[in-house]
This record gives structure tokens, C-alpha cells and sequence, in this order.
């Protein structure tokens, strides 16, 4: 699983294919708008998701008949290899629940159809996600003749393939990686989340951890913090937590020595963050209440803002980036920054949705245009960074996350 995958880029490979994507929130609406931009590469595109009426309202701001829509329950495998046998799909996108990783997996073996994801497998019952649990699928696919791209939303996903690019065109090796992620925006709301509440906040009240000279590090939760500068937005208070892409990245990259995960997060937010632990309103175990079974994160997701209605409102910049020092390619000592900005604003004006879907739906939609290629096209389950990065940062630009580098520079890490 440590193998690079590389491909020549050749504008001349293009294809044409169906693709399903699965959910419909902020990210699918996204992705979807831009392969509807693309019918040179998508032939056919259907969205698919329990509730039908979200698929047909992203079908309907699209227009054109470009998007089907269906109804199906991902967790359902049976119906999804129904509704797979039934639209002939050359990919499927999910773009659902990290718990619905494992099932939709099992739908793509059972009709002979490629996978991509933008998170990585998470047992509902625990506040754990690690790709364990999808690796394991590799020989399967292998011997099915079959691709699966795993993380190809920003984070994981660009982050994965800057790393990538760094190591193919600057770096002889790389030593430490600093993910950092900025949200400088403000949506007016006293407290909401960017993506589905149930989670976000499970991922960032778990304890952090990072890789550091061949083991993990493990921290309380936002014990490391520190002021990092992002470019055009300023100083930001930064916390060290865990994120998934670090698992395949110093798999992938045996020379990185150190690797962490950096997000901003303003005091009223771990304020509240703090007063629903506190309350127990964080809890994934079910409660009884009133003779009824619930769980109390879930009902707290039914009653935050909805992270897709948020973009009306947005208003400022994400900033997204890798950090690396290491040697170059003839040895020496170097420092390296490549990042994104991604305006709320115009998101919204685009798409109807705030950056922090943007920057995730953009890069899916870019990573089905790779297997569309043949550019990420080999059979088992690979991390985003095990393909050639050249042709997808290309295309990535062009459909809406430019991206910069600079060299050389205080990595302030």
C-alpha cells in the first residue's frame, strides 16, 4: 500500500462515463454542479440520497435534465446494488456518512464498479475513524479489478496531493509536514457547524495525536495551540488535533519524521463546543428519554443551524494548507508552503454553499475526472497521494481552488 502510483498526463486520454453520487448536503451540491459543467467527461450523472427531495432541488438549480435523482438508503447494500445495477454507473462518489463508507464499498464489489470517497470509514458506536477498516478491501478490489480513491475531498484530498507534489518536484526527502486549516470566516450565527454537526463534533472533542519520529503522539483535546499567520487573513489561534490524512501520509512518505494537523477554531466556538460535553449533549450512546430511545448528538444536529443554509450569510476566507521541511532535490535544507483560499462569497454566488463545502466538492468532483482520465485508474483502494498530483492540481485551478506556493519561508512551525 506504500507503492506510488504514477501516470504520464496526456490531455488526449479522455473519456466519457456515468457517475452516482451518493448524498446530498453541501459538498454533493458542489460536486455535482461541477460535473454538470463537465458533459464532455460526465455522460450521465445521477444523485442519490434517503431523501429524494434534496437530490431533486440540486437537479433543479442545475437544470438542463443534466442530474437524475433517486431515493436509497446507503446503508441499505441490496438496494444500492439495485439502484447501481439500474443506472450503470462507471464511479460511484460518496459523498454520505463516513458510517456508510464500509456499505457502499461492498455495493461497488458486488456490481463491478469503481469508488471514491472524500472520508474515511467511522463505526457509528465510536468517536474513531482510521483506514483500517477500508484498506482491508484492498486485495478485494484488486482481484476485482476494481479502483477505489480514498480522501479525495480537501482535507483529506488536496492536502494529500500537495504533499505529493511537494515530494515529485521539490523535496529529495520530506521531514515535517504541517497541515494547517483556517476558517476566518463569520457566518452570524452564535454557534453552528460547517458540515454535519453529529461529525464535526465528534471529530474535533476527540483527543489529538500526531506522528513523531516513528510513533504516535498522543495530547488532550486543543491542549497544543499556537498563532499562525495565513496568508491575507492573519494571525489565527491554531489547534493541534487529529486528522486522517496523517495515517496514510507518513505511511505513504517514510521519510516524514513529523506530521500534524492544525485548525483554527474561535474562543465562543470551543465555548459552546465545551458546554455540550459538558451537558452531555456530545454523548453517541443512546439515552432514554421519555420512553424513547434517543442519541443525544443526534438530536443536537436537529435542532444547530443546518450547515448548508450557512453560505447566504458567510461572509470572509478558508485558508488551507501543507507546511513541509526537508531536503531538496540535491540535499539541501529547505522550507516550503502550498495553500489554497477559498472565498465564502463566492462559493455562495457559484454554488449556493459555503467554502468549507466548496473546497470539499470541488476536489471529489476533480478526483472523478481523474478516473474518468484513466489519470487514477488501477485496481485496489489507494489514498489520494499514491497518484500522479501533476494533472489533478491542474484541473483543480480551473474548476474553482487555485493554488500557491512559496519557498524558503518561516514556516512559524
Amino acid at each position: 500500500m506504500s507503492e506510488k502510483i504514477n501516470f504520464a498526463y496526456n490531455l488526449s486520454m479522455m473519456t466519457m462515463g456515468k457517475v452516482l453520487v451518493v448524498g446530498a448536503g453541501g459538498v454533493a451540491t458542489v460536486a455535482v454542479t461541477k460535473m454538470a459543467q463537465l458533459p464532455e467527461i460526465f455522460s450521465g450523472i445521477m444523485v442519490a440520497s434517503r431523501t429524494k427531495s434534496k437530490c431533486d432541488s440540486i437537479a433543479s438549480a442545475i437544470g438542463g435534465n443534466r442530474v437524475q435523482t433517486a431515493q436509497v438508503d446507503a446503508d441499505d447494500v441490496p438496494a444500492m446494488v439495485t439502484l447501481i445495477r439500474a443506472f450503470k454507473p462507471d464511479l460511484v462518489v460518496n459523498l454520505a456518512l463516513p458510517y456508510q463508507d464500509l456499505h457502499i464499498m461492498d455495493a461497488c464489489l458486488e456490481t463491478g464498479v469503481a469508488y471514491l470517497d472524500t472520508a474515511n470509514y467511522e463505526p457509528p458506536e465510536e468517536a474513531k475513524y482510521e483506514y483500517s477498516w477500508q484498506w482491508a478491501y484492498h486485495d478485494r478490489y484488486r482481484e476485482a479489478g476494481l479502483t477505489a480513491i480514498l480522501g479525495c475531498g480537501f482535507d483529506p484530498g488536496v492536502t494529500g496531493v500537495f504533499t505529493a507534489h511537494a515530494a515529485k518536484h521539490h523535496f529529495s526527502e520530506i521531514h515535517n509536514l504541517d497541515i494547517v486549516d483556517c476558517n476566518a470566516g463569520d457566518h452570524g450565527k452564535p454557534f453552528a457547524t460547517n458540515f454535519n454537526p453529529e461529525i464535526n463534533i465528534r471529530e474535533v472533542t476527540q483527543k489529538g495525536k500526531y506522528w513523531d519520529s516513528g510513533k504516535w503522539i498522543w495530547t488532550e483535546p486543543h491542549e497544543i495551540h499556537r498563532p499562525l499567520t495565513y496568508p491575507g487573513i492573519g494571525p489565527r489561534e491554531s489547534y493541534l488535533i487529529y486528522h486522517e490524512e496523517l495515517e496514510s501520509l507518513v505511511r505513504n512518505f517514510p521519510s516524514i519524521k513529523r506530521a500534524r494537523f492544525w485548525m483554527t477554531f474561535g474562543q465562543e466556538y470551543l465555548t459552546h463546543l465545551r458546554v455540550i460535553q459538558n451537558i452531555g449533549m456530545a454523548r453517541i450512546d443512546p439515552v432514554i428519554y421519555n420512553g424513547v430511545e434517543i442519541i443525544p448528538i443526534q438530536f443536537l444536529k436537529a435542532v444547530l443551524p443546518n450547515p448548508g443554509e450557512l453560505g447566504e450569510n458567510y461572509k470572509g476566507w478558508t485558508s488551507i494548507g501543507c507546511r513541509i521541511s526537508g531536503l531538496d532535490k540535491e540535499g539541501r535544507e529547505r522550507r516550503y508552503y502550498i495553500w489554497n483560499n477559498c472565498s465564502h462569497e463566492e462559493a455562495y454566488r457559484e454554488t449556493g454553499t459555503q467554502a468549507v463545502s466548496y473546497t470539499t466538492g470541488v476536489p471529489a468532483a476533480t478526483g472523478a475526472m481523474m478516473y474518468m482520465k484513466g489519470l487514477w485508474k488501477r485496481p485496489g483502494v489507494w489514498n489520494v497521494e499514491q497518484f500522479d498530483p501533476d494533472p489533478f492540481l491542474s484541473e483543480l485551478g480551473r474548476l474553482g481552488l487555485p493554488w500557491h506556493e512559496d519557498f524558503d519561508i518561516d514556516l512559524e512551525l
